[in-house]
């Protein structure tokens, strides 16, 4: 019997037998009151809460590795370097492309300077060609100069105005093209930095590093796991609990937890999270549970043992499963006589059954042997 098995049996006494002097050699037991417990076995191990695999998305060596076992590490720390010679190529070509067109598209840039001045001096020409036109339009109006005069001026000065126009077309396409071609380098800068930032293995979240896997020097392939890493003194239960037992499950309910490695410790945990779909391999529900106080293991991925108290009830009327003829009757002794007796039952364990209705303390209850008639 294991020391977790014996927790929960020690709370059921031993029944005392006696002879049944009017039923031959037939034993007898009367029900008593006593507690008793029912407990689901289940099996799992022990994790970190949110515990996670870090692992690389691009193949090449380990440059650095900046962590050990057991080290306490925050949300974008870095944990790995790995080899990038090409990745960082891309990304510095990215970056200059990237300058020079945001240059090209600034105050500085001597494209679009040279494109404002060429407006400018078209909307000069324009406004002194409109003032020559309408000088020669209010004379001529007067009967003052040449009808020739007045045709030239406003060829020039329809000139001046397309000119004007051309120009600011010129300007503002070039405006737009450059802004198209920086969005464009923007974008190229931003991917190239997203794949060489996957060469820098960072943790997600404030955690301790558990297991690392890789050295420096070492080759690593994509999505090869290099660390695991979990939230630092939270460690969850994961048990798997057998499709029959399932619906007794509740959350909140009291776990029993003995491990592989703490030997006969008894550790006491809450289910925490009922999971409802089955594991078809093996028949089995998911089940969580949390330590009920800080002194949990802090082994990870440690084997565990558990009982998960589902049912409590104090001074009981019990008897002995081996007293039970069936599933629901017993044989007593009655005014001399063997009698078989129905009865109503309730919480069963491995060695005792709930007398619910049918029997009382004063009760002789004969023990037949393998539950058949005496």
């Amino acid at each position: 019997m294991s020391i977790l098995t014996y927790h929960i049996w020690k709370i059921t006494c031993c029944t005392i037998v006696i002879s049944c002097t009017g039923c031959g050699d037939t034993p007898v037991v009367f029900p008593e009151r006593k507690d008793i417990i029912e407990a689901v076995y289940a099996s799992g191990k022990i994790f970190s809460e949110n515990e996670y695999r870090l692992s690389v998305q691009s193949n090449g060596t380990v440059v650095q590795k900046l962590v050990k076992d057991g080290d306490t590490v925050k949300k974008g720390q870095l944990l790995y370097v790995i080899s990038n010679a090409a990745a960082q190529d891309r990304y510095h070509a990215a970056l200059k492309n990237f300058q020079i067109v945001t240059d090209n598209l600034s105050d500085r840039s001597p494209l679009l300077n040279d494109l404002k001045l060429s407006v400018q001096s078209a909307k000069v020409k324009c406004a002194n060609d409109s003032i020559m036109y309408h000088r020669y339009k209010t004379l001529w109006a007067q009967n003052i100069g040449t009808k020739n005069n007045l045709d030239n001026a406003y060829t020039s000065y329809q000139l001046s105005v397309n000119q004007r126009t051309i120009a600011e077309q010129r300007y503002y396409a070039a405006v737009n093209d450059l802004a198209v071609s920086h969005s464009n380098a923007r974008s190229q800068l931003t991917s190239a930095n997203k794949d060489l930032q996957e060469y820098f293995v960072r943790s997600d979240r404030n955690g301790v590093v558990y297991q690392t896997f890789k050295e420096a020097g070492e080759t690593v392939l994509p999505n090869e796991v290099v660390a695991l890493v979990g939230e630092h003194g939270k460690q969850v239960i994961r048990l798997s609990v057998d499709q029959q037992d399932i619906g007794k499950i509740r959350t909140g309910q009291q776990v029993l937890v003995q491990t592989d490695v703490t030997g006969d410790t008894i550790y006491e945990a809450v289910v925490s999270g009922i999971y409802p779909v089955m594991n078809e391999q093996d028949q089995t529900f998911r089940i969580d549970a949390l330590f009920s106080k800080d002194a949990g293991p802090a082994f990870i991925h440690s084997s565990v043992e558990a009982n998960i108290i589902v049912q409590r009830k104090n001074n009981a009327l019990v008897l002995p499963r081996n007293a039970l003829a069936g599933t629901d009757s017993v044989w007593i002794q009655q005014k001399g006589n063997k009698a078989k007796k129905n009865i109503q039952t309730g919480i069963t364990t491995l060695d005792y059954v709930e007398i619910i209705a049918g029997l009382d303390e004063r009760t002789p209850v004969l023990l037949t042997p393998q539950n058949d008639a005496p």
